[in-house]
C-alpha cells in the first residue's frame, strides 16, 4: 500500500504547455478557453512575444491536445514547448 500512494504522489498533477498566438487573436483565444469550465487556465508568460501559458490537469491533457490542434489553424497557434 506504502508503494502505491508513493507512485501516486510521484505524478504529476498539472501540465502546461507555452504558446505563441497572433496578438490580435489572444482575446478570442482566452475567450474560447475560458468557455471550458474547468478544462485550462490562460495566462500571459512574456507579454512582448505574445506567448501565453497554458495550465490544465494532468488527466486534461488530451482534450487540451485537441482543443489547442482543432483551434491552431484559426489562430495560428505555434506550440513552444509542453510539460
Amino acid at each position: 500500500m506504502l508503494q502505491s500512494s508513493r507512485m501516486e504522489s510521484d505524478t504529476p498533477k498539472f501540465s502546461s504547455m507555452l504558446l505563441a498566438i497572433a496578438p490580435e487573436r489572444i482575446a478570442m483565444f482566452k475567450a474560447i478557453i475560458e468557455s471550458y469550465d474547468n478544462l485550462a487556465t490562460l495566462r500571459t508568460e512574456d507579454p512582448r512575444r505574445h506567448y501565453l501559458r497554458l495550465t490544465f490537469a494532468a488527466n486534461q491533457a488530451g482534450d487540451v491536445e485537441d482543443l489547442i490542434e482543432a483551434l491552431a489553424p484559426d489562430f495560428s497557434i505555434h506550440r513552444l514547448d509542453a510539460d
